[in-house]
């Protein structure tokens, strides 16, 4: 069963049941509790960033920065971690604000873990984060990491291919596909058997050349999903690009120039098939230029050919033709020849406006009633492009001359081409996997608000929770699963029985428990068993009888001794440890070293040393004791407080009989049984309970009663 949430991190009451899981009502140790803490994209979009940690494990999924900051504002909140406990750090796909930090992780903190990507994102990501660190504003001084840098962390990220299931240091985790770009990953992480999903950006829609995200085929019990689109429902992707098209269409036939701000990689390539093939069905526009002006897309767009078999069938069946990414009405930009006096269309990056070409663009073509630009996809805080959304200012701050405002005459249109999930997409989804926890990330505040609430509306009678931590805020989620050790070996020859008890060796794998005989441990473990043979001389210059006479006051089964042999060998609590004398004057001990056997010859070495010492008066005291006279020793008892609390900490419920003096009860899934303090004797309907609770007192007397 599921646990309930005790962190502040939002959601309602709830539960739902989870195979293997159980909920707890009291309070779980810090090893049953999961927590989950947003290092970035915790009630915001941008530096995507995080942390898992579940049973002494941790992982990071993906570690971007953030648009509308630069140098180190713009990274995640990694000084609440310590990088150095992270196992493992998983980026889902090539967008700077997933991966832009991830030079910086692994450079310039303690972070010795692993880091893995898909195979087109890891080879994007190279280029991207090149030209990143080459475009970067920040003085040197001020640069989160070099080239340098960037090419020295390449040595250490490994790549996964989709449906991929690994395994590092007890962390099981394999990689789906997220649609969104090319290579998105959503990574299925199961750590003790609770399995976390980690969606990314995720689109479920396919469109003109990528797969929708797929679902996991198994059950998972925690959902962190993103929340950018909030509670909006995008349009069908007919009626999109039908819109897209027609604003083009309407700025360059009035003989504006028509700007679109994109990422140089991701739904730029989606544009370009959309104008390529408008471009193709209107010959009246033929001779009007459509520009990419991206060298990076040119260098990537390799890639989209390498990785043709990760798209959907549809762009498949085209290459199988012609590439289509050769397109016939789209050129590069070349600074040099381009005319913008006239009519055109100009696919640049970034997508927000931030800096770059697109914002010099912006700038020049802003103050054209003619012209206009279109904004394809989603807009964060803080960067102009979000700005003219929502205001459409009249004027417009100048990025390369400070202090000058200019004109804002242009057009501004919004047609989200957004590839990311919207609220149809996210709640069928949730329906499919229904997960005891939802935690969302990636989104806006108010949006992610807005989507908290019609999620728990839905789910109020399913027993979901949905949870919205803040940035370094964290969400601690109850799971207490079952220890199940696997009898395996000689151990399992024989079927199980109420009454029988096993007796072994746990070995303990990762999270996996198994019971075996000492002597196969060579042959299921790499382990192997040694015994441990002590033999040790003391000086002794005195008669072995007095010695003898004194271990039989401390151990009542000492044996041996033969006063007329010399030779003859002592043994002390039944032969755990044997003492003779090798020579005149020197005592030789023997003993398989045990904790017992241990404890048992500490004790003799301290009476043969007493002796050594003073042997008159161990001489004199001798014959005083009449072992055969003496009364027997009272049994000793345990105390009853210390029987309960042993007693509950194992069956979760005991306490003194208040009817019985003497007497304690046990209550275990329905079941009674009582203990007699006196000889230590069980009593109960139940045989299987019986036998627990007597193993359980068997231990207690070996612990904490004198050496019989």
């Amino acid at each position: 069963m599921q646990g309930a949430p005790v962190g502040d991190g939002g959601g309602v009451p709830g539960g739902v049941a989870v195979t293997s899981l159980r909920k707890r009502k009291e309070p779980a140790p810090p090893d049953d509790q999961l927590e989950i803490m947003p290092l970035g994209a915790g009630n915001e979009v941008g530096r995507s960033c995080v942390l898992l940690k579940y049973k002494g494990k941790s992982v990071l999924f993906d570690c971007g920065v953030h648009p509308a900051f630069s140098g180190e504002s713009s990274l995640p909140f990694f000084d609440a971690i310590d990088p150095g406990t992270v196992d493992l750090v998983l980026i889902s796909h090539f967008h700077l604000d997933h991966c832009a930090a991830l030079p910086y992780f692994l450079e310039k903190t303690t972070f010795r873990g692993r880091a893995y990507m898909t195979y087109p994102t890891n080879s994007i990501y190279k280029l991207l984060l090149s030209d990143f660190v080459r475009k970067s504003n920040s003085p040197a001084d001020e640069m989160l990491y070099t080239e340098q840098d960037l090419l020295h962390s390449m040595e250490r990220i490994e790549r996964i291919d989709y449906h991929e299931e690994l395994e590092h240091n007890g962390i099981k985790f394999k990689c789906l596909n997220a649609g969104h770009v090319l290579g998105a990953a959503m990574f299925l992480v199961e750590i003790a058997g609770v399995r976390v999903l980690y969606t990314g950006d995720f689109s479920r829609q396919e469109d003109r050349h990528l797969m929708g995200a797929e679902a996991p085929s198994v059950s998972v019990d925690v959902l962190i999903v993103e929340s950018t689109y909030g509670v909006q429902t995008h349009q069908p992707r007919e009626e999109r690009e039908k819109l897209f098209t027609g604003y083009v269409h309407e700025i360059v036939t009035r003989g504006g120039r028509c700007l679109i701000p994109v990422f140089a990689l991701g739904r730029a390539q989606e544009l370009l098939l959309i104008l390529d093939e408008f471009w193709d069905e209107h010959p009246e526009l033929h001779s009007i230029p459509v520009y990419f002006a991206s060298t990076l897309a040119k260098k990537c767009m390799t890639f989209y050919q390498a990785f043709v078999n990760m798209m959907n069938e549809h762009i498949r069946n085209k290459f199988a033709i012609s590439n289509p990414f050769r397109f016939k009405y789209v050129a590069e930009l070349d600074n040099e020849v381009f005319d913008d006096n006239n009519p055109c269309v100009v696919m640049a990056s970034p997508g927000m406006l931030q800096n770059g070409l697109s914002r010099t663009l912006f700038e020049k073509w802003c103050s054209d009633k003619k012209s206009g630009v279109i904004l394809p996809g989603y807009c964060v805080e803080g960067t102009l492009a979000k700005k003219l959304l929502t205001g459409e200012p009249k004027t417009i701050p100048s990025g390369t001359h400070p202090g000058v405002e200019l004109a804002r005459n242009c057009s501004i249109k919004y047609i989200s081409f957004s590839a990311h999930s919207d609220f149809k997409q996210t709640s069928e989804f949730i329906d499919i996997l229904f997960p005891s926890y939802v935690v969302l990330v990636h989104g806006d505040g108010n949006e992610m608000g807005r989507l908290k609430q019609a999620l728990t509306q839905i789910y109020e009678k399913k027993s979901m929770e949905v949870l919205m931590p803040g940035n370094t805020q964290v969400v601690s989620l109850q799971f207490h699963g079952d220890k199940i050790a696997k009898a395996i070996g000689k151990l399992a020859s024989e079927p199980p029985s109420q009454r029988r008890r096993l007796s072994g060796v746990i070995v303990r794998k990762d999270f996996m428990h198994r019971l075996l005989d000492p002597s196969e441990l060579h042959t299921y473990t790499q382990l192997r068993t040694n015994q441990v043979m002590q033999h040790m001389t003391i000086p002794f210059h005195s008669d072995l009888g007095p010695l003898v006479q004194c271990l039989q006051q401390v151990f009542s089964d000492t044996t041996g001794y033969d006063a007329s042999n010399s030779a003859c060998v002592v043994r002390v609590h039944g032969g755990a440890v044997e003492l003779s004398m090798q020579s005149p004057g020197v005592l030789l001990l023997d003993w398989n070293s045990t904790p017992l056997s241990d404890m048992i010859s500490d004790a003799i070495i301290s009476i043969v040393m007493n002796i050594e010492m003073n042997p008159v008066a161990a001489s004199a005291l001798l014959p005083a004791v009449k072992p055969e006279a003496s009364a027997p020793p009272a049994k000793p008892k345990v105390d009853a407080s210390c029987v309960v609390g042993i007693l509950t900490k194992h069956f979760g419920g005991a306490e003194v009989d208040p009817t019985k003096e003497g007497y304690v009860n046990v209550n275990c899934d329905g079941e009674a049984a009582t203990i007699c303090l006196a000889d230590m004797t069980v009593s109960s309907s139940s045989e299987v309970l019986q036998s627990r609770v007597e193993g359980v007192l068997v231990w207690l007397r070996e612990t904490l009663l004198p050496i019989d």
